[in-house]
């Protein structure tokens, strides 16, 4: 969808030029939190096999689990940035990117995975009512989700409208994101048949910038 209504497209055009190596020269590596070279990394998921990552993006995250050893796929809506991925990330084995919300993916794929994350990606842009049953069908039984986003203003939870501003004007693209608290998840997740392994709030490098809000659940045991 790369035309008017796409916010992701939108967003990409926003973004500066890709990093091509971190701050110890890696070429692909995992960050859970906005800043570079900051918070904890892909050990937060173990030794998965199959993973899936919910809004990829440009495929940073995805290419790094691929290049551990990991049969990967890359979902996002944006053909502009999963272009980008592609070409970057073409010769990478065991990686494939695919254009589908999370609900249309996880719907229509019979895979199971070891672990499925999300980096400010779809577990935020998404209504987890809708989605966590999805997700809990297509993760194996001794499955890992992993999720960040930003933490919650307080006082606003639930269903929080926004907009994606486009580089060279335009009218905005609305999006919603669903904001919760560490307890608020503990409890949703726990509707939906997930065990809270861990939530923590990753505070920033700067104190007066916004926190990382980091969450790990697996399926509760039948």
């Amino acid at each position: 969808m790369a035309d008017g209504r796409d916010p992701w497209s939108a967003f990409a055009d926003r973004q500066p030029g890709p990093r091509l190596r971190n701050g110890a020269g890696e070429t692909t590596w995992f960050n859970w939190t906005q800043y570079p070279d900051h918070g904890p990394g892909a050990e937060l998921l173990g030794e998965p096999a199959t993973v899936a990552d919910l809004g990829c993006g440009g495929g940073r995250n995805t290419a790094h689990l691929a290049g551990r050893g990991a049969r990967v796929v890359g979902v996002d809506l944006s053909p502009v940035l999963l272009a980008q991925a592609r070409e970057r990330w073409q010769e990478v084995a065991g990686l494939r990117f695919v254009e589908r919300s999370a609900v249309d993916f996880l719907t229509e794929t019979d895979e199971r995975f070891d672990a499925v994350c999300s980096v400010y990606g779809a577990v935020w842009f998404t209504d987890p009512d809708v989605l966590l049953p999805l997700l809990r069908k297509r993760l194996a039984p001794d499955g890992i989700l992993a999720f960040s986003q930003e933490p919650p203003i307080e006082g606003c939870h639930g269903a929080q409208g926004t907009y994606i501003r486009r580089k060279n004007g335009g009218p905005p693209v609305p999006v919603v994101r669903w904001a919760h608290t560490c307890e608020q998840w503990r409890d949703i997740l726990a509707r939906h048949g997930f065990v809270t392994l861990d939530t923590r709030i990753v505070e920033a490098p700067d104190p007066a910038y916004v926190p990382t809000m980091l969450v790990r659940a697996a399926p509760r045991p039948s």
